[in-house]
């Protein structure tokens, strides 16, 4: 059985935001594992579009997905869900 993680009472709720472009083979998986992860450990997330962020598309075009905790790259193509649970648990 999977151990669920929740955070302490009173912290910090992190600000995490997935990064995408439609027709991306690789933001659906993200987005499921960020959904997944996010779900388990009661947190919320967000997901932008970088075409409606010009400054975004320039900056990451060539790592869409990306993965944003608290304004800090953290992941990118694949999102590894194990290590994406190690940084959530530790906010």
């Amino acid at each position: 059985m999977m151990e669920q993680h929740k955070l302490a009472a009173g912290a910090a709720q992190p600000d995490i935001v997935l990064l995408t472009k439609p027709q991306c083979h690789l933001c659906g998986d993200a987005r499921t594992v960020v959904a997944r992860v996010a779900a388990e450990l009661g947190l919320q997330w967000r997901e932008r579009s970088v075409l409606d962020h010009p400054e975004l598309l320039e900056k990451f075009a060539e790592e869409i997905p990306v993965l944003m905790i608290d304004g800090i790259q953290r992941d990118f193509w694949r999102i590894d869900e194990d290590r994406l649970r190690r940084l959530l648990s530790q906010e």
